[in-house]
């Protein structure tokens, strides 16, 4: 049992690196047997398609991240407009790192954005799934902008459609950077983050 525990860990991880920094189309599942050191008869045994691993890298790097950079931004210590500060230093850091470790030097980008823009018309499954993780990051940010707002720290705004403006404006800025293969875009945007405002309906 220890050895097929193992064994399910390392195709994760080896898929994890790969379908990050390259994409979910282009590695195979011999590529990753291989990387893995292990048969296709095991990969099977665990996974019966590449999209099964697909969704469970998602719902892997889902809980590496609520548990590392997202829990210490959103840690309830910190007062909840400087929990997007905190992210976005997160974020800088985290790709600028992750470049730096890049054979070719390149910024990886986030897998769920990187994901989503791959495959969200050509499989409804993991659309479905990247979908929820959004929802999911959507409301840590409505959760800090309510509680902004009940310490008088922002005036009252609609916290549901500025969380989701700042989540695409966090998604857009990663893209951006990705494409030009400078973290150092996210350091000077990102600022601009805690300043979108969308106001209440009447």
């Amino acid at each position: 049992m220890k050895h097929a525990v193992g064994t399910r860990e390392r195709i994760i991880e080896v898929a994890k690196q790969r379908f990050h920094s390259r994409s979910y189309a282009d590695v195979g599942i011999k590529e990753i047997c291989d990387a893995a050191e292990i048969q296709k008869g095991s990969f099977y045994h665990f996974f019966p398609s590449k999209r099964d691993l697909a969704l469970t890298v998602i719902e892997a790097f889902a809980a590496d991240w609520a548990s590392g950079f997202i829990a210490e931004a959103f840690d309830p210590a910190l007062p909840p407009m400087e929990r997007f500060d905190y992210l976005v230093d997160a974020a800088y850091f985290w790709q600028k790192a992750s470049q730096s470790k890049d054979a070719d030097g390149r910024m990886p980008g986030c897998l769920f954005g990187n994901l989503a823009l791959e495959v969200s018309t050509k499989d409804e499954v993991l659309r479905a799934r990247l979908s929820a993780f959004f929802r999911l990051a959507r409301d840590r940010f409505r959760e800090a902008l309510e509680e902004a707002v009940e310490r008088g720290d922002v005036a009252p705004l609609d916290t549901t459609s500025t969380a989701e403006a700042m989540l695409a404006y966090l998604e857009g800025m990663i893209l951006l950077a990705k494409t030009q293969n400078d973290p150092e875009l996210i350091h000077r945007l990102g600022p601009a983050l805690r300043s979108l405002r969308i106001e209440r309906q009447q």
